[in-house]
Order: structure tokens, then C-alpha cells, then sequence
């Protein structure tokens, strides 16, 4: 049954699964970051040579409007952080500490980014922009310590699952039985493994973008190209979690 509704996924209309996954907010912010980092990495790498009319200033216009659009979709998503927090369940207070490190610094986030956009759309003074900013950059920075703290755990929990399932494997080849059912949880084990570890490189990836946002853009690590990269590589993994998810 499950291989037959896995086969029926499978072959799903594309374009039944691109509207409901545009029909989600993170699906249309996912385009729009790909959009955008896209751009960076253009502008960045002088592929277009500057002599090129005024296309690099419509670029670096479009890649600020993109950027502001982005946080217009983030109106209220600080909501699903408060009740992650509250449907979560942990076992000891380490864990407790974590999930609010994760939920809480990830909530704090996007709530101060609902007053950027307000900021950048013109509505609050400009003068207080670098605070939020500032208070935008820390907090989201605590949620991806938190975030990858979590996922850190939940790959060792998938990988003691496995070990499980595979000496289950085992026994039952030992004694000539089937095991097409754990066969088939191994499976369902390695991509929940391979969706945690691109998931984990992702938080690495933003993390290192907030950095840079703390640092005011200073260092190696902080060039634009890299950056950029990491934004697109960030991108196109949430497009591929939202995309299989839906």
C-alpha cells in the first residue's frame, strides 16, 4: 500500500503540485530568494560588464524590491513559531533550553522583520532601521544555534533508528524471512536523513548570512560571491523541501 501511494505521488500532475505549491507563502518566498540571490551573484561576479547600459542599476533595483517583498510575506509567520513551541514535547530541560533557543530566537526574528518592512515601505522613520536590523540579525542567529542544535539530535535519533531497522534486516536474511517492510523503512530512514543533513547545511548557510549582517559585510567570509552563494544554495534547498512536502 505504501509503495502504491509513493508510485501515486509520483507521478502527480506538475502542474496540480506547482499551484498548491504556490498556493503557500514559503513556496512563493523560496522563488523569490532564488530570484534574488540569483541577482547578487550576477551583480557580484561581473558577468555583465558595467559599460552595459543601465542594466546593473536595474538589477541592484530589483534585487532591493525583491528583498522587500520578501519580508512583506513574513506578515504573521512569527505565529507558527509560538505554536511549534507550544504543540512541541521534550524529555529533558536541555531539550526544553533548545527548542526555545530554536523557536524563540526564530519568532523573535520574523515579529522584528514585520517592523524592517514597515521601515523600508517607508511607514516607520528610517532612523530606527539599523536597531531592528541589528535585533533582526542576533535573533535569528540564536534560532539557527538552536535550529541546528535540534536537527543535530534528530539525525543521531534517525541514525540509532537505522542501526535498528538494519540489524532487523539482517536477522531476517539470517533466517530466511522477508523483510520487505523494513526494506521499506530503511528507505523512508535515508531520505528523513538526507532531507536533515541538506536542512542542517542550509541553517549553516543562513547562519553564515546573518553573520555577515552582524559584521557589516566585513571579512573573508562576508564577500558578496559568498554570500550570494549561500543564499542560492539556501534557497534551492527550502524550494526542494516545500516542493516534496506538498
Amino acid at each position: 500500500m505504501a509503495a502504491k501511494a509513493t508510485e501515486k505521488k509520483n507521478k502527480r500532475d506538475f502542474l496540480n503540485h506547482l499551484e498548491t505549491y504556490l498556493s503557500k507563502r514559503d513556496g512563493v518566498d523560496k522563488l523569490l530568494k532564488i530570484s534574488r540571490y540569483t541577482t547578487k551573484i550576477i551583480i557580484a561576479s561581473s558577468l555583465i560588464p558595467e559599460t552595459t547600459g543601465s542594466l546593473i542599476p536595474r538589477l541592484k533595483s530589483f534585487e532591493s524590491s525583491v528583498g522587500v517583498s520578501r519580508k512583506a510575506f513574513r506578515l504573521g509567520k512569527f505565529v507558527q513559531d509560538i505554536n511549534a513551541l507550544r504543540a512541541s514535547r521534550w524529555e529533558s530541560n536541555h531539550e526544553f533550553i533548545l527548542l526555545l533557543i530554536a523557536y524563540g530566537g526564530e519568532g523573535l526574528y520574523y515579529f522584528v522583520e514585520q517592523f524592517i518592512w514597515l521601515t523600508k515601505s517607508g511607514l516607520i522613520d528610517a532612523k530606527h532601521s539599523k536597531l531592528l536590523q541589528r535585533i533582526s540579525a542576533w535573533a535569528e542567529l540564536i534560532g539557527y544555534v538552536g535550529s541546528v542544535s535540534l536537527k543535530i539530535r534528530d539525525l543521531r535519533k534517525l541514525k540509532d533508528e537505522e542501526n535498528c531497522v538494519a540489524s532487523t534486516i539482517e536477522i531476517s536474511v539470517s533466517r530466511g524471512m522477508a523483510y520487505e517492510e523494513e526494506d521499506e523503512k530503511m528507505k523512508k530512514i535515508k531520505e528523513k536523513k538526507t532531507l536533515k543533513g541538506l536542512s542542517i547545511f542550509q541553517d549553516l548557510a543562513d547562519g553564515l548570512m546573518t553573520i555577515a549582517d552582524i559584521r557589516d559585510g566585513k571579512g573573508m567570509l562576508s564577500a558578496p560571491n559568498v554570500i550570494s552563494s549561500a543564499g542560492l544554495f539556501s534557497a534551492i534547498v527550502s524550494t526542494h523541501k516545500n516542493w516534496i512536502s506538498c
